[in-house]
């Protein structure tokens, strides 16, 4: 992986973020205008993934609701996929939650998406059933994935074993 940083997102960020939006979900994408609020709501935590020389790479949002953390949205743009970068974005978030005493983290992911799968599988995240035809581009279900209480032993072992791993030079 190129070395890439996460940061938070800004409005100059969204019309990257959007054609990144674009390209993984079709036509069933989020608005622009809905990127434009979530950076305006107080329970959002949106970050953007950035080559060095710029280039937005990837994306993903959270809201954080008490002690809950829930993963709205998180996509890298296709010809960037499988350098970890959707890894790297999930650590931030992880790394976030637990500077903010977050407890607990859930999402939804397409029952096809393998590859998603194994890797919120890989930080702990377990499936807790599916939402029946929760995508609206062609009616596939999603499985619903949480973590254990992040803060347990077992999880946060888990968890830096896979940061150590992550930044490990190739």
């Amino acid at each position: 992986m190129s070395v890439i940083s996460i940061t938070q997102m800004t409005a100059d960020d969204i019309d990257a973020v959007v054609k990144i939006e674009e390209e993984a979900y079709g036509e069933h994408h989020w608005a622009k205008s809905s990127f434009y609020d979530e950076l305006s709501n107080n329970l959002a935590k949106y970050y953007v993934a950035k080559t060095p020389e710029g280039e937005l790479v990837g994306y993903a949002g959270t809201w954080h609701i008490i002690d809950e953390g829930h993963i709205t949205t998180i996509a890298v743009k296709k010809s960037c996929q499988r350098q970890h970068i959707g890894e790297a974005i999930l650590v931030k978030i992880l790394e976030d939650c637990y500077q903010e005493g977050i407890k607990y983290l859930t999402l939804e992911v397409r029952v096809s998406n393998a590859p998603a799968i194994g890797l919120y599988t890989k930080y702990g995240f377990n499936s807790l059933g599916t939402r029946k035809g929760y995508y609206q581009d062609n009616n596939e279900d999603a499985l619903i994935m949480w973590t254990e209480n992040i803060f347990y032993d077992k999880f946060k072992s888990r968890f830096n074993e896979n940061v150590g791993k992550l930044k490990q030079p190739t």
